[in-house]
């Protein structure tokens, strides 16, 4: 694949990992002002771990989209060790 896919698909996998860890932080912020029986803290723990997981199968599909469609995935992890 080319250069710019490829980056282009890092810049994802950094800002979705970036999305990840700052409703990881909210999560934390609410366990610590709202409590633990806290309607709003559970659904934000939801939320956060529903986003995560997706991200999560959403990069899986992306990173082998980027490198062209390999027929197998040690082809992905053999360009990304290259």
């Amino acid at each position: 694949m080319t250069d710019a896919i490829l980056q282009s698909y890092r810049e994802v996998e950094q800002a979705m990992e970036r999305f990840t860890l700052m409703l990881q932080e909210q999560v934390t912020t609410l366990q610590r002002s709202e409590g633990p029986e806290s309607d709003k803290l559970v659904r934000m723990t939801h939320g956060y771990k529903a986003m995560r997981d997706s991200a999560m199968i959403y990069l899986s599909y992306a990173k082998y989209v980027a490198h062209g469609m390999p027929a197998s995935e040690e082809m992905v992890q053999d360009e990304l060790q290259g």
